[in-house]
């Protein structure tokens, strides 16, 4: 079941000068782009409070799916992180996706209270996550599942959200890929930390998990964030024209199985955004109308 190839772009959660995220959202949201995503960084002091402004955005705009990428699961209980979600869900009509990571900068985590998780702590902590946020959308009268990190002791979830609300892992190594094709419903992975050599390996690996737990995995989401800029001269990887990112876009689709894209403009968001979704966009899609 191949999905339709979705595109996006990044906002990023500075606090100044303040109505920017807000501009940014309503450009989004205008030029018909399907995703606006937001990184989770809550220990940043330049940046406002990814929940609340996702929140906040969600409330200024008609059509877009608005995405954590990625939530930081060590600062944002799973319980309560499903229950906001389910509640963004219903009101926003189906506009959200819950992105969620294991946690990065442990040291900054530490520091706000969190707890500083080793690799394997990280992966089994993710692991129930997981099985508590499916547990809080299920709809049951009563939830219990057990847990070193992450447990429910007889909650009663609910509101349920829509069927459409989806889990999407940001994930890179062999234990957190194996983890998004069993259990997930999308991947969030970014250019800046899987390049593109070591994108195949890591699609196997996912696809792998998710054929060996009986999923369909052209039905798994599979977004790349990349990090680039459109400009006449090429320069590398998604540092070129329009035509060099339709081909490259293009190619991971057909080589690699993605299914969409999110641009993190490096410089003049705006106009970025408006190239990307104006002249990149419908390029690819013309071009993978053509493949049949």
């Amino acid at each position: 079941m191949a999905l339709p190839v979705l595109f996006g772009a990044n906002v990023d959660p500075l606090a100044l000068p303040t109505g920017r995220s807000g501009d940014q959202a309503r450009l989004i949201d205008d030029l018909g782009l399907d995703l606006l995503t937001i990184q989770d960084h809550p220990y940043q002091s330049a940046f406002d409070d990814t929940w609340t402004l996702l929140s906040f955005l969600a409330a200024r705009t008609r059509q877009v799916t608005l995405v954590p990428t990625v939530a930081s699961l060590p600062l944002r209980p799973p319980a309560v992180l499903a229950k906001a979600t389910a509640t963004l869900d219903r009101l926003t009509g189906s506009r959200i996706q819950l992105g969620l990571g294991a946690g990065a900068f442990w040291e900054a985590v530490k520091a706000m209270g969190g707890p500083a998780r080793t690799p394997k702590e990280a992966v089994d902590a993710l692991d129930e996550a997981i099985t508590v946020i499916r547990a809080m959308w299920s709809g049951r009268s009563s939830a219990r599942t057990p847990g070193e990190h992450y447990s429910l002791a007889g909650i009663h979830p609910g509101p349920a959200p829509s069927p459409g609300l989806g889990l999407w892992l940001g994930s890179y190594g062999p234990r957190m890929l194996a983890l998004t094709g069993a259990r997930a419903d999308g991947w969030l992975p970014s250019h800046a930390y899987l390049e593109l050599d070591a994108l195949p390996e890591a699609v196997q690996r996912l696809d792998d998990a998710a054929t060996a737990a009986g999923r369909d995995p052209s039905a798994i989401r599979k977004i790349y964030n990349i990090a680039g800029v459109i400009q006449p001269s090429t320069e590398g990887p998604f540092r070129g024209p329009v035509a060099q990112w339709t081909d490259q876009l293009g190619e991971l689709v057909r080589s690699n199985g993605m299914n969409g894209f999110v641009i993190w403009p490096e410089r003049d968001h705006e106009q970025q955004i408006r190239t990307f979704a104006t002249e990149v966009a419908p390029a690819v899609r013309a071009a993978l109308a053509q493949d049949g």
